[in-house]
């Protein structure tokens, strides 16, 4: 409900109805919809965002790595289980970073937790000498985390995931370039 109608828009009965459950219910689970809404997003953060992340880090090699994530980006985009597309933080909760109190600060623990994955990869390569000492792991590290949103935009909007697949090679390429 939160994805689909934002914070403000997911009402307590569209929650309860959701989950099957009486308000009063949970209220004793989560305190209250803020408290439900936190939970979300905790978990969000460490279970749907980390998929690309653990497909680019199980990868020996980097090249593979890369189209992986990129391919679960899409896949997560456009065919995600719940049926809502984009990622949940760019779509829906960025709406209610300085309204809903506890939001800004896990979407900014997100971002860098993210980048500083994506970093360390780059640095793994680095350290086996696939990509030259000079490398720009962190710069590289962002323009992935961008690449990655700018899918989710995409997949949000309705591009099919055949249209954002054909791009995969060039941004492989792109992100692997002196």
């Amino acid at each position: 409900m939160f994805w689909e109608k934002g914070y403000d828009g997911a009402s307590m009965r569209d929650l309860t109805g959701a989950m099957g459950i009486t308000g009063p219910s949970l209220y004793a689970a989560f305190g209250d919809k803020r408290g439900l809404y936190l939970k979300t997003i905790d978990h969000y953060c460490s279970a749907d965002a980390c998929t690309p992340l653990v497909v680019l880090e199980g990868e020996e090699n980097i090249e593979p790595a890369l189209h992986g994530f990129l391919v679960e980006v899409i896949r997560s985009a456009t065919e995600h289980e719940s049926g809502a597309k984009g990622c949940f933080l760019a779509s829906s909760v960025v709406a209610s970073v300085g309204q809903v109190d506890g939001v800004a600060e896990r979407v900014e623990d997100a971002i860098a937790d993210t980048e500083r994955r994506l970093t360390a990869r780059f640095e793994r390569e680095i350290d086996k000498g696939t990509l030259p000492a000079t490398f720009p792991a962190r710069e590289r590290a962002a323009l992935l985390f961008d690449i990655r949103q700018g899918y989710m935009f995409r997949g949000r909007a309705g591009l099919s995931r055949e249209c954002m697949l054909k791009d995969v090679p060039e941004r492989v390429a792109m992100l692997l370039s002196n």
